[in-house]
């Protein structure tokens, strides 16, 4: 919600007042340790309360939690917008190396980087998103001795030809700069 409110530029109300309900986490992008908010009719939140207890969620250190909720949300634009800029950063990144190679591991649609998310197509049949995840997490002697410097990149697996990328606070525009040469060593050696 938070994401597609500040893409969109709009106030996170004119989009949840499409829905019946709305649940809004404060861990990931906003940068809560924990804590959630669920909104709705007063008998859906009532259930939702009922079954919580009867899984035995209950709440501890509930004011601790308010606190970085309130931080996270009043930084929210600031910093979901910063996530959004990085995410592009390395779309163009990947554009920028198909440039670069003659025979391009992966491509993106930029029209479709909107907010922190990177939807990554992998190109041919290897290596598969998997492996490429795996290449992208591990660092090697090779990677060490060719660039200086040992990355280790975490994406995910998303589909049989696509890897997904997500940006959040803790992911800086150095962090982005270095997947996107982490993504151009693990590119060439694929095509070496």
């Amino acid at each position: 919600l938070m994401n597609a409110a500040v893409a969109q530029d709009v106030e996170p109300a004119r989009i949840a007042q499409h829905c019946d309900s709305v649940s809004l986490c404060f861990s990931k992008g906003l940068g809560a340790p924990a804590g959630a908010v669920l909104a709705g009719r007063r008998e859906f939140v009532a259930e939702a309360w009922r079954v919580r207890k009867l899984l035995g969620g209950g709440m501890r250190q509930a004011g601790v939690l308010a606190a970085a909720a309130r931080v996270g949300l009043e930084h929210a634009e600031a910093t979901l917008r910063r996530d959004h800029d990085n995410a592009r950063r390395f779309a163009e990144g990947i554009l920028g190396l198909l440039g670069t190679l003659r025979s391009p591991l992966c491509s993106v649609d930029l029209a479709a980087v909107e907010t922190n998310i990177v939807m990554v197509s992998i190109r041919g049949g290897w290596p598969s998103p998997t492996e490429l995840c795996e290449h992208l997490r591990a660092v090697s002697e090779e990677e060490l001795a060719e660039t200086d410097q040992a990355v280790s990149v975490l994406v995910f697996p998303w589909s049989a030809h696509t890897v997904r990328a997500v940006w959040h606070r803790d992911v800086s525009a150095r962090d982005t700069e270095l997947a996107k040469n982490k993504l151009e060593f693990v590119a060439r050696k694929f095509q070496e």
